[in-house]
This record gives structure tokens, C-alpha cells and sequence, in this order.
């Protein structure tokens, strides 16, 4: 494949800066990651660009190259992934398609080399130099605790669901042809140099993966060589290629990718259902019977305005609507995002503190990893469901089934994936709002009718690891 060399292009904002120093972590050298909150990663992962800078500048508009000297901050990328972590990782048992694809760019098309079954280091490593390869990790956060760690509290931050791969590609070579993604990107150049090159997008905010024709896409619009401790971030939908320069060392990158199917589309497309069966109950209109024969007519011109004027009175219902249904997308979210970083201890959760009683005072303790949702009752099989409070998490989720789809021993005989949580009555909403809303909050005061309900509520909360007495 030809590589388009020549003169330097515009390389967009670009930021050459020492990176700021946070946390030193015990497990890797000196850390640029502030592990305070999800706000204090983010910011430290995008140092110098103020986060409101960049949410206005950059975010879903532009790349943003972020170019740093700092050897500190190289030794702690190269810290997150290297080629050699693969020799121990093949032994865990790796497997070709699902962990690990060997791909090369031929031609302007990707031509995958993988073998069969288990991943074998010593082959893997043959095609690595004799084919020019390159080695795609899947979900390295599954393995290195140091990316769970960031990938975590980034979840946590964005409310979307977070993940990554490795691309180790040989020197004089490049893994993937000219494409774009669904996802945005951030980009951490961990070991050698890589060279990028970003073209104008076709489809700005593109929701699915597509490969682009080199004869299609012009010039770039922006071109750079990546360096360890460097980071870059472009939009979904932005056009991207990059090679390995002949020369020198092979390269290693991590990217880290979110925001996949969680436009306002996509919710929308999640809390209308609910919101037209919620109105259907009060609005007798919606309740009757769509005109003889419309599901089998061509031109439904006249159907098109009464919808119109339906989706009319839904506009003025939602305005002044405080809550929204957004179950499946809140559900999906918690069911499979990754459960909280513990650190060293691979202890399982138990409740905090002592036991509740009525007289005590309690706080929420994950509360970034907790949902409430209202939905019909799952347990009864009448027609007619009553309405329950559903309290969904993430803490027993499992670390290892992060962003890999569904297997057989995530999934129940129905093929759903497993969730983690608790049922109440419609009645406890008001007091759930006051946990999650409050600093602490005193048992007696949750607003329930009688001390034995605020008991019983607390105590499953409590043996849930979802609260803890002060």
C-alpha cells in the first residue's frame, strides 16, 4: 500500500507539554493519573486542554493531538501494555478471534492471518516478523489492572461503556486500511513511534464501522508521527490510517474507545415506547384502532398526519414530564460495564459497616455504579403487571466478560445476560431518591410509612454492598 509521505500537513491543535504528576501508583512507575474521581482521570488523561475546553472545541468536532516530552510519562504508557506481556498472557489461554486477530493492510484491504483455536506465543510471534502482521489485543482491561483502573472511573464519568484494544504493528508495515469508526477515540502511544494520518469524514458522527477507498478520501487533513506518552482523540466518523516507519521499532498503542450507540437518537429511540404506553393510558385517542386495511397500503400519506399530531401532544406531555423510561439503554449500560477497581484485594464485596438499625445513619457507597428504574414486574406472569421498583448494579460484575458480547456462562436460558440488583415496591421510590440524593440520610427519616419498611430497605441495600452505616 502506498504511503503518502511529502510535506507536513496541518496537524490541527497540537500540544507539546510535560505532563503533570498525580498519584504514584506502587504497580507501575510514576503515574500521571489522578485516581480522585472520574472528573480528576479525565482531566488528567487529556492534560494539558481544560475539560471545558475541549468538550467545546473538540469533542464530536475535531481531532486534538497531544504531544509530550517527558520520559516519565512514555515509562508509564509503556507501563499499560507491551508485546512481551503477551508471552504470559498466551499461557492463561488466549484465543484467535476472540482475543487476539493478526491482520495486515494489503492493497487498501485488511487480510487476516489468524490460525485456529488457542493463541501460541512462538507462532504468533513468527508471523509478527516474518509476515509483517499486526497483533490486535481485544479488551486488554481484562487482564492489566491498570487499565480497568482508568477504563473504570472513565465509565463512571461518561456513562457509557468503555473499551479498548492493543495494535502491535511491525516496523515498515500497517494493520488496517483507511477507515472510520462508531466510537470516539482516544489514543495512548505506548511503545515506538506511529504515523497517522486523519482525512475530512463522509459521514460526520458515523454510527457504524465502514472501510474508505484511498482514491476517495483526498488529502489528509492532518499527518504526525505518535511517540510514547503522546495521546490523540478524533470524533467517530473521522477517517484515519496509520503505519509503523520502516527503520525503526515496532509500535504498540492502546485505544480507548466510548460512546458507541448512545446518541439522542438512540435514546430516544429508548424512551418514546414508554412514554407512548404511559400516555395511551390517559389519552383515549392513541387507544383506538389505526384505519382498515393500513398495514397493507402503499401510500399512508393520510396515516403521516395523524401521527404528526400525535407526536405533537407526546412533545407537550414530555415538557412537562420530570421522568423518562429509559430502561433498556440504563440496563445495558450497568449490565455490562466493569464492576469497581479494589485495588490489589481480590476479595469479593461485603456489606460496610455494621448492621443497620432504625436509629442509624447510612450512605450510599458505589453510587456510580447503581441504577433505579421503574419497570412492570418481572416475577409475575399476569397480564396485568403491576408496576415495581427495580435497583440494578455493577458489583458483581465480571471483570473478564468486559465488552465481550455474551457467552454461555454470563447468560440465562433465555439468552439475556445476567443482572445484579434489587426489587421494591412503587411505594419505596421516594425513599431510594433520598439515599441517592443525600450525603448521608437517617433510617427513621426515609420517607416510608411504617419503621419496618425502612428496615427491611435498608438492610437489603446493605447486604447488597449499596450502603453503608456512618
Amino acid at each position: 500500500m502506498s504511503k503518502k509521505g511529502g510535506k507536513q500537513t496541518e496537524t490541527g491543535r497540537e500540544v507539546h507539554v510535560p505532563c503533570k504528576r498525580a498519584k504514584v501508583e506502587a504497580s507501575c512507575p510514576s503515574s500521571p493519573m489522578n485516581y480522585d474521581s472520574p472528573d480528576s482521570v479525565f482531566e488528567s488523561l487529556i492534560f494539558p486542554i481544560e475539560q471545558e475546553k475541549f468538550f467545546k472545541e473538540y469533542w464530536e468536532q475535531k481531532p486534538l493531538l497531544i504531544q509530550r516530552d517527558d520520559p516519565s510519562v512514555a515509562a508509564y504508557y509503556q507501563s499499560l501494555f507491551q508485546l512481551m506481556d503477551l508471552k504470559e498472557l498466551s499461557s492463561q489461554g488466549l484465543y484467535y478471534g476472540r482475543d487476539v486477530n493478526i491482520c495486515r493492510c494489503m492493497n487498501g484491504k485488511k487480510k487476516v492471518l489468524n490460525k485456529d483455536g488457542k493463541v501460541n506465543y512462538m507462532q504468533l510471534k513468527r508471523d509478527f516478523d516474518q509476515k509483517k502482521a499486526t497483533i490486535q489485543f481485544h479488551q486488554p482491561q481484562r487482564f492489566k489492572d491498570e487499565l480497568w483502573r482508568i477504563q473504570e472511573k472513565l465509565e463512571c464519568y461518561f456513562g457509557s461503556l468503555v473499551g479498548s484494544n492493543v495494535y502491535i504493528t511491525p516496523p515498515g508495515s500497517q494493520g488496517l486500511p483507511p477507515h472510520y469508526d462508531d466510537v470516539e477515540v482516544f489514543i495512548l502511544q505506548l511503545e515506538g513511534e506511529k504515523h497517522w494520518r486523519l482525512y475530512k469524514p463522509t459521514v460526520h458522527l458515523a454510527r457504524e464501522y465502514n472501510v474508505e477507498s484511498e482514491d476517495h478520501i483526498g488529502n489528509p487533513t492532518h499527518e504526525f508521527i505518535l511517540k510514547p506518552g503522546d495521546l490523540l482523540y478524533f470524533p467517530r466518523g473521522t477517517i484515519h490510517q496509520a503505519d509503523t516507519p520502516l527503520g525503526g521499532s515496532y509500535s504498540t498503542h492502546v485505544t480507548i474507545s466510548t460512546y458507541q450507540n448512545n446518541s439522542w437518537g438512540d435514546f430516544l429511540l429508548d424512551a418514546i415506547p414508554g412514554l407512548v404506553f404511559d400516555t395511551a393510558k390517559e389519552n383515549v385517542d392513541l387507544r383506538t384502532s389505526i384505519p382498515r386495511q393500513l398495514l397493507m397500503q402503499v401510500d399512508i400519506a393520510d396515516s403521516t398526519r395523524r401521527l404528526s399530531s400525535f407526536l405533537r401532544s407526546l412533545a407537550d406531555r414530555l415538557e412537562n414530564t420530570k421522568e423518562l423510561r429509559s430502561s433498556d439503554m440504563k440496563k445495558d449500560f450497568i449490565m455490562n460495564r466493569l464492576p469497581p477497581f479494589l485495588g490489589n484485594s481480590s476479595d469479593p464485596l461485603a456489606p460496610g459497616g455494621k448492621l443497620p438499625k432504625l436509629d442509624s445513619k447510612i450512605r450510599l457507597r458505589f453510587k456510580d455504579h447503581a441504577i433505579i428504574t421503574v419497570e412492570p414486574d418481572q416475577d409475575n406472569s399476569e397480564e396485568l403487571r403491576k408496576e415495581m421498583v427495580y435497583v440494578y448494579h455493577s458489583l458483581k460484575n465480571r471483570r473478564e466478560r468486559h465488552m465481550m458480547g455474551n457467552e454461555d456462562d454470563d447468560t440465562s436460558e433465555e439468552g439475556i445476560s445476567e443482572t445484579h440488583g434489587l426489587r421494591f415496591p412503587l411505594s419505596h421510590m421516594d425513599a431510594l431518591k433520598q439515599i441517592w440524593r443525600s450525603a448521608t440520610v437517617a433510617i427513621k427519616e426515609l420517607s416510608l410509612k411504617s419503621d419496618a419498611e425502612k428496615e427491611n430497605l435498608v438492610l437489603s441495600l446493605w447486604a447488597e454492598c449499596l450502603i453503608e452505616v456512618i
